[in-house]
């Protein structure tokens, strides 16, 4: 997953505010540091994205974030 996707599926689920926060303060436990922290030390951004819709029951159809025609 591309960085730009991951920062993408974050708006999509929590919102532009939000999703800066949950990166920024949301520490996940199992992987033993914040989404930013996480990703700044080369993790997949993709095992972030799960890590954090495990942490905040997303369900499994908002996984794949927004239909691009639906943004529109």
């Amino acid at each position: 997953m591309r960085l730009t996707e991951f920062h993408q599926l974050m708006v999509d689920e929590f919102g532009e505010h939000e999703g800066k926060w949950i990166a920024h303060s949301h520490v996940l436990a199992e992987m033993g540091g914040t989404a930013d922290e996480l990703i700044e030390r080369g993790v997949d951004p993709r095992a972030v994205w799960e890590a954090l819709c495990d942490d905040f029951e997303v369900p499994a159809e908002r996984r794949l974030g927004v239909d691009d025609a639906a943004r529109r």
